[in-house]
């Protein structure tokens, strides 16, 4: 970091945080990028479903953002942000380990995290063959053998996604409320077969998913596991600001919720991709990212206007 100071901070190196601050850097604003180093999507092989760069590693597609936003001054380190607080017309945020710096204004993009039900197995494999995106993950676990795990309020509607990849796809109940006539008769139309018990774990072999195991039953054979994770937005730091994260809509998590431009209720404060949309895939969080950057310039540049005719004046 060059100074302790810049008109712009962003807290989250993904690809929401980076599109932001490459617009930022491109109108010659002084900003700082933050990233914990925590990237939800790191397990994955490859970023699917984002034009021009299909099947790219997580990895290389944020290393060459950094590069692009660093050719134009723009600053990214790592670090993790702890407390983002009021100071005067500025921003003071804190980094683990001490340490503070100011800013002007905030772009948060540190993202979610993935809480999933307590099945022994799930984590180990979470981003491999224990998936939860149709569209991120669909086509490469796509004829095989599917169970859908009845873990949240979208788990139905993640089952039928599944089946237009598979015509052997399975709902297993576990602990999902009881389906409704509706949702058992859809469930049924499309020929997924409704599995009821509760999961107990399950069973891995050669590196990969082999069946689940029910608490009081056999061993289902099965090579991919879909699960609806409680999405929960990275944005702890932000209560000294007063901002925290609200139940989505959708009853499937926690976020930050925002204007389409990503203006927060807190002057000053913009969040873009995962924090504020759960569903968010990595075009949309670089999109988010981009609108937020340009409107986060399109107010210095209002408040500076101000200032400058006051003084003329």
């Amino acid at each position: 970091m060059t100074n302790d100071a810049y008109e712009v901070i962003v807290i989250g190196g993904g690809a929401a945080g980076l599109s932001g601050a490459l617009m930022l850097a491109r109108s010659r604003r002084s900003v700082l990028v933050i990233d914990a180093g925590q990237p939800r999507n790191a397990p994955a092989d490859g970023v699917h479903g984002l034009l021009g760069r299909e099947g790219m590693s997580p990895l290389e597609l944020v290393d060459r953002g950094r590069e692009e936003v660093r050719g134009y001054g723009g600053e990214v380190v790592r670090g993790e942000v702890v407390r983002a607080s009021r100071d005067g017309d500025e921003f003071a945020v804190e980094l683990a380990g001490g340490g503070y710096l100011r800013a002007k204004r905030l772009l948060v993009t540190a993202g979610l995290v993935d809480e999933l039900p307590d099945v022994p197995g799930l984590r180990e494999r979470w981003g491999r063959d224990v998936v939860h995106c149709p569209y991120c993950h669909g086509w490469e676990v796509r004829d095989q053998p599917i169970g859908v795990l009845g873990s949240g309020p979208m788990s139905v509607h993640q089952a039928l996604l599944f089946r237009q990849l598979s015509d052997d796809v399975m709902f297993f109940a576990h602990r999902h409320p009881e389906l409704s006539d509706e949702q058992a008769e859809q469930l049924a139309a499309r020929g997924i077969t409704v599995v009821t018990g509760e999961v107990e774990r399950l069973e891995i072999a050669d590196d990969r998913i082999a069946g689940v195991r029910l608490k009081d039953g056999p061993v289902i054979p099965r090579r991919a596991i879909a699960v609806a994770t409680r999405m929960v937005a990275r944005a702890g730091f932000l209560a000294g600001l007063g901002l925290k994260p609200v139940e989505h809509p959708t009853g499937t998590g926690e976020h930050i919720p925002a204007d389409p431009t990503g203006r927060t209720e807190v002057p000053g404060v913009w969040v873009a991709g995962n924090v504020t949309d759960l569903s968010a895939q990595v075009g949309a969080a670089a999109a988010q990212g981009a609108m937020a950057g340009a409107q986060i310039n399109l107010d210095l540049v209002t408040e500076e206007t101000r200032r400058a005719v006051e003084d003329r004046h």
